[in-house]
């Protein structure tokens, strides 16, 4: 409980420093001088404005361009140095699935990293594909803020200089200490094959290693997610101390969290971000609330195997972790579009999933991925505009913005669309036998398995439930598909509704617009978020984990 206190606060405390930093290198006018190397070697012109057509189109032939690599890479890693294991390539399947994963910032695995993945695929392709895609979700979230700053124009700045920045000022730098500090404590970073020992009892056994810190560090800080080993952070090399899984924990929010105060500084309105930030606090908090006290007391089956009621709930997680940083890294892996996790969501008691998977559900927002999170957000915030204008009898306004029809069309696409791809990829799986095929359970649980692979991939957050076999065809390919969809139309929707409203004039701030920096229009922010995603998926939630939790655990 104090783990979880002292990290709440912590990230209240480098909300402020680190997002007047970010804020510093999107603003500023001109170009460093390592940022200039970069921009020369890719032959760029960093200081061309480009419209929201133009912008969107460089990222997505940017991500198209990364994403062949990545599948590229992969296909023929197993004639590729950095080897050492002698790994085949990765079948087609399995390479679309991680391509489209690692581009969409999703890292949704279907593979098991030490057993599939060369020291070449891990560095060049996916390490080096974690830094792209954050960077790009930043540069959009940057770019869309623009237009709201900005009067009678479609321009949102240079795609080339805020990725680039993105990377060079603020992922690189961080990724740097954090994995200096998890070499120091014991995770290992080396290009040398894996080890033969002989265990306590007497077996061989092979001990997987590799180039696993560096790819540890940007996974957090990017909210990537994915892992270098099959278990995750639940792994002890990638995760072996309280103090590795305390600052992993930070890394998670951190980059998110700050982009609210960057976000507020930006609009000339630090109260703003601060609003927006308490939104998402509360929600986090209440996902806590809800998760803890399900793993803090053991199972009914548990209890009928004759174990304590007051016994935690120790199943799918490491002892030396335990249930409350487990449950914490639980609800903040699912608010932040990150996925990765140290202990399996699939173990948890019915009302412990809940929420996690209502965290997925809502699209990213509560905290969410670096950029993507927050331009989530704002297209709630923009809901939340549209029905406080309708109560009020007069046209909606946000940060001296009038809100039309259009940006609201704008809005209700890129909320929808995910909420529908993973609804309808969900309803499709549990009626074809393909489908049904890979959950491990029947009944409510094999439900919820299917029902969270879906949430996961088609809100771009990455983590699993742990009891669906998804390297197949059919959830390769399909979950493919809903991560590529679920990332690039809320980011296009988000550079049109930047610059939609950047053609408009600036309205003067009266005595009858609504304040959107107060606690009440937070609250009206959080209500608007529960009960969209309530009346989304509560029926969904109904046949996995509620029924599950009313037959007290009981598996068909």
């Amino acid at each position: 409980m104090i783990t979880i206190v002292v990290y709440s606060l912590l990230l209240i405390a480098i909300t402020p420093p680190l997002g007047a930093y970010m804020y510093r290198v999107y603003t500023r006018t001109e170009n460093g001088r390592l940022e200039r190397v970069v921009y020369r070697l890719i032959g760029v012109n960093p200081d061309a404005e480009h419209s929201w057509r133009r912008y969107a189109s460089l990222v997505l032939w940017f991500s198209a361009a990364s994403m062949l690599f990545v599948y590229l890479v992969m296909r023929f890693q197993g004639h590729a140095p950095l080897n050492p294991d002698g790994l085949a390539g990765v079948n087609p399947y399995v390479s679309f699935n991680t391509a489209a994963s690692f581009t969409t910032n999703t890292n949704w695995q279907t593979y098991g990293g030490e057993s599939t993945m060369s020291y070449l695929t891990q560095m060049l392709a996916l390490t080096f594909q974690n830094f792209l895609s954050a960077a790009v979700g930043m540069a959009v979230l940057i770019a869309m803020i623009r237009g709201f700053t900005r009067a009678g124009t479609d321009n949102l700045g240079n795609f080339w200089r805020d990725t680039v920045r993105g990377i060079v000022y603020v992922l690189m730098p961080l990724s740097l200490v954090w994995a200096v500090v998890l070499l120091w404590q014991g995770v290992p970073q080396t290009i040398s094959g894996a080890l033969s020992a002989d265990g306590l009892q007497g077996f061989a056994q092979t001990i997987a290693r590799g180039p696993v810190a560096s790819q540890i560090a940007i996974k957090q800080l990017g909210t990537n997610g994915g892992g270098f080993f099959n278990v995750n952070s639940a792994h002890p090399f990638e995760n072996p101390t309280p103090i590795t899984n305390f600052i992993e924990l930070v890394a998670i929010l951190g980059i998110p969290a700050a982009l609210t105060y960057t976000f507020g500084k930006m609009v000339n309105s630090v109260r703003e971000g601060w609003g927006i930030f308490a939104a998402m606090w509360i929600l986090m908090v209440v996902g806590i609330v809800a998760t803890y006290p399900g793993e803090r007391d053991a199972t009914p089956a548990m209890q009928a195997a004759g174990v304590s009621a007051s016994a935690p709930n120790l199943e799918g997680k490491e002892v030396r972790i335990g249930p409350y940083e487990s449950s914490l890294w639980a609800v903040a892996t699912t608010d932040a579009s990150n996925g990765s996790v140290n202990s399996m969501h699939d173990s948890y008691q019915p009302l412990g999933q809940l929420a996690p998977m209502f965290n997925i559900a809502v699209g990213e927002v509560i905290w969410g991925g670096v950029g993507s999170g927050l331009y989530g957000m704002i297209f709630y915030v923009v809901i939340a505009v549209f029905i406080g204008g309708l109560m009020v009898g007069r046209t909606p306004e946000y940060l001296g913005k009038k809100i039309k029809a259009r940006q609201v069309k704008y809005v209700v696409i890129a909320v929808l669309v995910p909420f529908l791809v993973a609804l309808g990829f969900t309803a499709a799986a549990v009626v074809l036998p393909t489908g049904l095929g890979g959950r491990l359970n029947t009944g409510p649980h094999g439900f919820s398995e299917i029902f969270y692979a879906y949430l996961s991939q088609g809100n771009n957050n990455g983590s699993a439930f742990a009891g669906l076999t998804a390297s197949g065809p059919w959830y390769a390919v399909t979950g493919g598909i809903a991560m590529l969809i679920s990332r690039f139309v809320p980011l296009v929707a988000a550079l049109a509704l930047g610059a939609s409203v950047g053609k408009e004039g600036t309205v003067p701030f009266t005595a009858g617009t609504l304040r959107t920096d107060t606690p009440l229009f937070a609250g009206l922010l959080i209500g608007v978020v529960v009960i969209i995603g309530a009346l989304t998926f509560l029926p969904g939630l109904a046949l996995g984990p509620i029924v599950e939790h009313l037959t007290h655990g009981r598996l068909f």
